[in-house]
Formats: C-alpha cells, structure tokens, sequence
C-alpha cells in the first residue's frame, strides 16, 4: 500500500497493510525506534523538527494523519510505502532528488532501486552506509575491552588449563592463557567490516565505498583478524549485544544498519514474520539540508543535531536556539526557516519563532523556505503595530516576513527530466532572494 506524507487516509483503506498499522499506529518516533525501526537521522532526541514523541501515523476520526516522514516499512509478506506528496504514479522522483543532493546518493534507479519493495528497502539500507560508517568514525574507531586467547611463553593473564592440556601436552614451553585487553579489532568493528566487504562484492560497491575510503581504509587497518568465515558468528554476537552507551549513539546506528544489510543475504530483514521493520526519513531534516546547499554561500546554517552555530537569546547562556538560516550579511541581518509542510500550515507558532530570531538578531525581513507543487506567488505578511483596544492597528512598512516557495516539477516522465527542471526552479528561487 502506497500513501503520501502531511496526508488524510481513510482508515478502511488500510486493510492490505493492518498489521504495519497495528504496528505504528499512534506510537511515537522513538517507540518505533526501539522496536527495530530504522529513522533517519539517528538522532531524534536532538531535532526539532521530527521530534521523538511524533507520530508516523495518528489517528484523527475515521482517518490516519501521515506527517513529515517518508519511507518504506514491512511486516511479515505486507508493504507500506509513504511516499512525499509530490510523487507521481510509483515514482517519487522528490525524495530521490532530495537523497542525491543531500547525501550524495548515486542515481538509485540506475541500480534497479525501484524494482520492488524488498529490493527498494535493502538498497536504501546498503546507499545510507557511507553516511552512517562516516558519522561513527568521526569519534574515532571504536574500542572496548575483548577477551584474547594467546599461547606462548610469555603468561599475562588466566590460564586456561582444558586449552593448554589439548595443545601443549607433551610440554614444550608454551602456555595457554587468555588475556583481557582494550582493543579497536572487537566484534563491532568487525561487523563494520564485513559490512564493508559484502558491499565491494556489488557491481556499485567500490563506486559507493569510494565517498569513503578514509573511513574504510581505518576499518581495514584496526581489523587484522577478519576472516569472511567468521560472519554468521560476528551479526550472532552483536544480536546478542546490542551497543547502549549513549556516548557512542552514532556506533549504535551503524550496528543496526550492519545487521540488517547483512541478515538480508538470507532474506532476514527484522527479526521473525511479526516483525516491523523498514526506515523513515525525516522530510523536514531532509529539506532543511538540501535548502543548505543552494544558500550556504549567503547564510550561516547553525545546525542544533551536532551543535554547531548555537545562539542565545539572552545573557547568562539562556536561551538557547538554532535558527535554520542566519544572514551572513550583518548590516541587513535576514532570518530565514525551512517548512517541509504545505504554505497554508504555515502559521501561529512559526511565525512566532521566526518573529523572535529576528528580534533576537535586528532582522527586518524573515523568509519561509517551503517546497510548492502549486506555482504561488510569495506572501509577502507586514507585522502589525498597535492594539486592538486603542484601535489603532495598522500595518508596518519596514519588517515583514515572506513566504517564499522553490517550485517543484509536475508531470516528468523520468528522474533525468525531474532533475533538469528542479535546476530550473532552484535558479528562480535564488534570484529573489536579496543580495543574490
């Protein structure tokens, strides 16, 4: 079954896919993520705009109310797709622009992407690798205490007496001890790389795994002791032991995605026919991030997920906020905020966020940056001054904020023509923008 994202769905038309919304329905992001599904980014806990107490799907009446999240769920032989609202027929040629763009995704439908749900979903989870592996070693390799087996002369830890009666009898001067150490080459670096030589394996892995080689080539290094036979018996132990230091979140993510690119050779995606599992992106995360690349030469993008460009609104680091889009321009400060939603839902409280960053930073002009299918002019709205009980009200003339759509194609018969004209509107977009 096939919905949109920001939509109404009757709920009698969910009888193909029941079990999934038993699974989802009415629960939160961050339920989900602790029952095996895979949310994209990690870091819920940290974003402000998919929070983890949203829902994929909530009950409204007879209907369900789909939000920002878009991607591809399974339980036992049902499939659900959520695709963004600007699909077209079994294409959403949007999402995979917005993937491109943001994470260098190569051309998915080149690698028979879309072929079926199952195919869709364990390619997605193959393409997202590079992303994850380079967000964890960004902390380093990760190391932890192992347990080593060694046999020689020089005993530096517990002897263990059945190994050393099998190997050393007669005794030759060797001894048989175990030994515990801090090391990187432990079983979830191994997992890594397993993970990373059953992707060379594929006719796009070394295309994929290039984005990364920095990342790939430390894997290698702090692995010696990978041994392909080894592979049932590494995905057994990191199952069983699954990472919960909250310092290493990022590691604990990468885990999950190994698993699952690796169980999938026997066609074990999630864990048994009950199992709901499958991943979601955040569309909000996504547009935010595509709208860096086309302004981030003219805007300061304070990013809250790595905390990076935090603001205060008063002294005595109170007050914390990340607008979306800081002007880089100082003498005419611009605010501006991206809204993955429809212009219409743009309202009350995000006027009032805007509203206070451009207080916070003397900004005369805030802008709403949202993706629009309708061709609408900007909205240009003029902040009031006065009161009602002086009736006095009356618009302003120097501060305002502009609701400012990036038009998206209608009607492209492949993703090739999708793109060219997304290159299109991007340049429109841009011109209004001052100083641009």
């Amino acid at each position: 079954m096939r919905i949109k994202d920001n939509s109404q769905t009757k709920k009698s038309q969910f009888f193909e896919a029941a079990s999934i919304i038993h699974k989802i329905a009415d629960k939160t992001f961050e339920q989900l993520e602790r029952e095996g599904l895979l949310i994209f980014p990690s870091h819920i806990k940290d974003s402000e705009d998919i929070q983890k107490d949203q829902f994929v799907l909530q009950s409204v009446n007879d209907y369900f109310q789909s939000g920002n999240a878009m991607g591809f769920l399974g339980c036992g032989k049902e499939r659900l797709v959520i695709e963004s609202r600007f699909s077209e027929g079994h294409s959403d040629y949007f999402l995979q622009y917005l993937l491109s763009k943001v994470l260098d995704f190569p051309n998915v439908f080149d690698m028979g992407i879309n072929a079926d749900n199952e195919n869709n979903l364990f390619n997605m989870f193959v393409l997202l690798f590079p992303y994850y592996l380079q967000t964890a070693i960004r902390k380093g390799p990760f190391k932890t205490y192992i347990r080593s087996n060694y046999n020689n002369g020089n005993v530096k830890g517990a002897i263990d007496v059945a190994r050393h009666i099998k190997h050393n009898i007669p005794f030759a001067g060797n001894i048989a001890y175990t030994q515990r150490e801090y090391s990187y080459d432990n079983e979830l670096m191994q997992l890594v790389r397993h993970t990373v030589e059953y992707i060379k394996k594929k006719s796009y892995g070394a295309n994929l795994l290039s984005r990364v080689k920095e990342e790939v080539g430390l894997v290698v290094e702090v692995t010696p002791k990978y041994e392909q036979l080894d592979r049932r018996k590494i995905i057994s132990i990191n199952k069983r032991n699954p990472l919960r230091h909250a310092y290493y979140r990022e590691y604990r993510a990468l885990q999950r995605l190994c698993l699952l690119i690796l169980q999938n050779q026997k066609h074990q995606v999630g864990k048994g026919a009950r199992q709901i599992y499958g991943i979601l992106f955040d569309g909000a995360w996504l547009w935010e991030e595509y709208i860096n690349t086309l302004v981030k030469d003219y805007f300061h993008h304070p990013m809250n997920k790595s905390g990076k460009g935090a603001q205060r609104l008063f002294g005595g680091n109170k007050g914390l906020i990340y607008p979306d889009f800081l002007g880089c321009d100082k003498d005419k400060r611009i605010i501006a905020d991206a809204k993955y939603k429809p212009t219409d839902n743009i309202a009350n409280k995000d006027y009032l966020q805007v509203l206070a960053y451009m207080f916070r930073f003397d900004a005369k002009t805030g802008y709403y940056f949202y993706p629009d299918n309708k061709n609408e002019e900007d909205l240009r709205l003029w902040l009031n001054r006065g009161s009602t009980y002086e009736g006095n009200v009356e618009q302003r003339d120097d501060i305002c904020v502009i609701k400012h759509g990036l038009k998206i194609p209608k009607d492209a018969d492949c993703y090739k023509s999708f793109a060219k004209k997304m290159q299109e509107g991007e340049k429109e977009f841009m011109k209004v923008l001052p100083g641009i």
